[in-house]
């Protein structure tokens, strides 16, 4: 099967991408289970953009910058955040809805520093954040953007989507022997349903399958988070970057009942503020903007306080504003802090650091292209060099828009589409050969756990360089165990997922030992300090 584009993930980052594409070509997305579930489609807290005449680009600018540690590419920086405007025109004209000022009672706790209209975006802070910028969807604001793209993909006569379809590996040049520069030609794609792997040929392929959040026990992400992208990106020689800067959310909800349910750093934004089991605010002897500091050191000031007290977690105090207030400008949240017996306008909620973002990835430029001919990454499987050492607050889904904007326009134009770009290469099609059908899961659940916990005790918030070395020990005896499982049994997605979750923890694992320094969400207490000398990415590639 020839496509003229194949994206993988149906993000906000691959909605848009086969939007844009399919004004040039034929396009085939993929997507390891229904279209609307991905990372996206947690997002709560919005979208950063100056939008506002109290606001302008600089400042934004400036505050990204900050919140980077200082590895931030300030062109990247530049571009992406000036590019945004016109992106979020876009997606309001495929319908998406933000909410505007009049659409909340207000009362005097909520009064905001500039004036706005009734008919213009309301705007929400969030921490790192040195003006209201961030447009939302009351607290739903992936599910919005998501629902609003999908539709507009299944309108649109070139789009196809192939959903429950786990895209194995990437098809390359150098992977077939090829004497040429190494090349993307396809991709083996698994249909989940059938069993079949299908052979999917194209010399345009665009990967958008979102971050890595499965690797740890503790994540906000949903399940299909297990670093599909970066794992085959590497395995067909691309070079992946800065890694070991794995952004922990600050506050996750800490009950049993609920599973990684991410209270939204827009609460704090409107005047949630973090105490301690006592009542007792503790983030100003972390840094002078309390409880709305990047996520870097909130996260790591949460950590040290479990620490220090020895409780299980600490508390977001929301008290400061009327039930009726959350109940209107955070429905979801609310309800959700209901389900489990907490009136977050009476009593405070309980929340935890948990693993989040992934601000390392493919290395790309600010169009998305990686080093390997043809393979574009684009949002967070992608690492443009936006995000530096840590991302601030709602940067990711405008990364996601507007480099798939960008790399749509690069591919047309180094890439043309003429029809014959595959036909002086050979494909073969998947051959399981005598591999066994998986019949003891068991293995594959045990070890899947394995990795987590790995993770979780050894490459967490606060690192050593003992701990990673068990971590890197172990994670290669893992790695060898699962390949040898790998090519004894018929793949499924389950094996598939646990693959790319050993490769993508060892990346971590790998870059963390190559930082001396601490920087970001890189913190060490074997080189407690941040050098100028260690002031460059961290690059991986395979000989």
């Amino acid at each position: 099967m020839e496509h003229d584009f194949i994206i993988i993930g149906t993000g906000i980052a691959g909605l848009s991408a086969a939007l844009k594409a399919a004004e040039h070509g034929e396009v085939l997305i993929l997507t390891k289970q229904d279209s609307e579930n991905s990372n996206t489609a947690w997002a709560q807290g919005g979208i950063a953009c100056v939008v506002s005449d109290a606001d302008s680009f600089q400042m934004h600018i400036d505050d990204t910058l900050d919140a980077g540690a200082g590895l931030c590419d300030e062109a990247v920086v530049r571009t992406i955040i000036e590019d945004g405007p016109e992106r979020i025109r876009e997606l309001i004209e495929y319908g998406v809805e933000f909410d505007h000022r009049g659409d909340f009672q207000q009362d005097d706790a909520t009064a905001h520093d500039d004036e706005f209209d009734p008919e213009v975006l309301d705007l929400g802070r969030e921490g790192g954040h040195s003006r209201r910028r961030i447009l939302h969807h009351r607290d739903s604001t992936g599910r919005e953007i998501v629902e609003r793209l999908v539709a507009a993909v299944e309108a649109h006569p070139r789009i196809q989507v192939l959903e429950n379809h786990f895209a194995i590996d990437l098809i390359t040049t150098a992977k077939l022997g090829y004497a040429a520069v190494n090349s993307v030609l396809g991709v083996y794609a698994l249909d989940e349903i059938s069993g079949e792997v299908k052979t999917l040929r194209s010399t345009r392929i665009m990967l958008c399958t979102g971050g890595c959040g499965k690797v740890y026990l503790y994540t906000t992400n949903p399940d299909t988070a297990t670093g599909d992208g970066v794992a085959m990106a590497w395995r067909a020689g691309a070079t992946i970057a800065n890694m070991e800067f794995m952004q922990f959310h600050p506050t996750c909800l800490f009950h049993h009942e609920v599973k990684s349910f991410l209270i939204s750093e827009a609460v704090r934004g409107e005047g949630g503020l973090l105490v301690d089991q006592n009542g007792e605010e503790f983030m100003h002897r972390y840094d002078k903007r309390k409880s709305l500091a990047p996520r870097d050191i909130v996260a790591r000031a949460i950590d040290s306080e479990i620490k220090r007290t020895g409780g299980p977690c600490v508390f977001l105090d929301c008290t400061a504003h009327t039930r009726e207030f959350w109940q209107e400008r955070f429905p979801l949240i609310f309800e959700t802090c209901m389900s489990v017996g907490i009136d977050m306008s009476s009593q405070p909620i309980p929340v935890v650091p948990a693993a989040h973002y992934m601000c390392g990835g493919v290395e790309t430029t600010v169009n998305g292209r990686s080093s390997l001919k043809g393979l574009y990454a684009i949002g967070e499987v992608g690492c443009t060099g936006l995000h530096g050492a840590n991302r601030l607050a709602s940067n990711s889904l405008l990364e996601g828009v507007v480099v798939a904007h960008r790399a749509v326009a690069e591919i047309v134009e180094r890439l043309p589409i003429d029809g014959h770009e595959h036909l002086s290469y050979t494909i073969p099609d998947w051959h399981s050969g005598n591999a066994a059908d998986l019949d003891e899961l068991v293995v594959i659940y045990h070890n899947w756990d394995e990795v987590r916990r790995c993770m979780g005790d050894y490459v967490s918030i606060v690192r050593t360089v003992n701990r990673l070395r068990r971590a890197a020990a172990r994670l290669q005896n893992l790695g060898r165990e699962v390949q040898e499982f790998y090519w004894g049994h018929k793949v499924n997605t389950h094996l598939l997922e646990l693959r790319n979750l050993v490769t993508t923890a060892s990346l971590i694992v790998d870059s963390a030992l190559r930082r001396r320094e601490s920087r970001g969400l890189h913190y060490t207490l074997n080189y407690p300090n941040t050098l100028e000398e260690e002031r460059h990415p961290t690059r991986l590639w395979r000989s």
